[in-house]
Parts: structure tokens; sequence; C-alpha cells
């Protein structure tokens, strides 16, 4: 959760900060006690409109200038995250009780006393395993060649 007294505190230190003054001047020129203006750096401490005056008199800048930059980070936090470009975040779907038991893409995972490969059986025949398919086609020698020599 975004606190703004906070971001107020933020806004105050870095002004303070750009200056390269201390927190005693500060506190000093604007006639609050140092202790206070540190809280209220920290974002400890809410300041009421007529100490966030003093203090914006104190660092010679307006109080609209502080509330502007407040208002800014305020929204720069506030905006959505963005994904990048090409990135797709994964669903959410349910896991199902084939991927807890180790499914990739969709095949089941093996069970123990199933067998790999199926017998064949009159409806469905043996087929060749996939593999790598010879580019020529392979000589064959004839039985009567054989023979004749």
């Amino acid at each position: 959760m975004v606190l703004l007294r906070r971001l107020v505190g933020d806004v105050l230190r870095r002004h303070r900060l750009r200056q390269s003054r201390t927190l005693r001047e500060v506190s000093a020129k604007a006639q609050v006690s140092l202790g206070y203006l540190s809280e209220v750096e920290r974002g400890r401490k809410e300041a009421s409109s007529e100490l966030l005056a003093a203090i914006c008199a104190a660092l010679d800048v307006s109080l609209a200038e502080v509330l502007r930059e407040v208002s800014d980070d305020l929204a720069a936090l506030e905006r959505p995250v963005l994904a990048p470009l090409g990135f797709r975040p994964a669903p959410t779907a349910k896991v199902s009780v084939a991927a807890r038991a180790g499914a990739v893409a969709g095949v089941p995972p093996l069970r123990p006393g199933r067998p790999r490969h199926t017998r064949p059986t009159p409806d469905r025949p043996v087929t060749a395993p996939p593999g790598p398919r010879p580019s020529a086609p392979v000589a064959q020698l004839s039985v009567h060649a054989v023979v004749a020599a």
C-alpha cells in the first residue's frame, strides 16, 4: 500500500538533497524541529498544510510543485506493470492428476506393470517402428543369380 506521507517525504528530501542542504539548515529556516522534519521526510509523520507550506518556503519551492511531484510519483506507482514484448504469462489452469504424476505435454506417465508397446491383434497390425528410412533402395540379389555363380 502506498502512503501519501511517504511520497511527500520523498519529494521534500529530494528537493533538499538537490540543493545540498542539511536537515538542520532547512529546519531552522522553516522553524520546525529537526527531529520532526526528519520524521516527515521519512514518511513517519504526516505534515499539516501549514507545516508543509513552511518547509516548502524554506526549500524555495512552491507547494504546488511539491504536490505535482507527489502526484506524478503516485501515478507512476499505480500504473499497471506491462509484460515485456514476446512474453506470455503461463496459464492459470488447474493442475490435473496426470500432470502431478509426471505427464509431459499431454502424454500420460508410464505406470509400473503396464507394457509400453501393445501386442498386435487382428484388427491392429504391427507397423514398423518410427525411425530413419533409407534414402536409396537396397539392392537385392535374386536366388537365380546366386545359384548360377
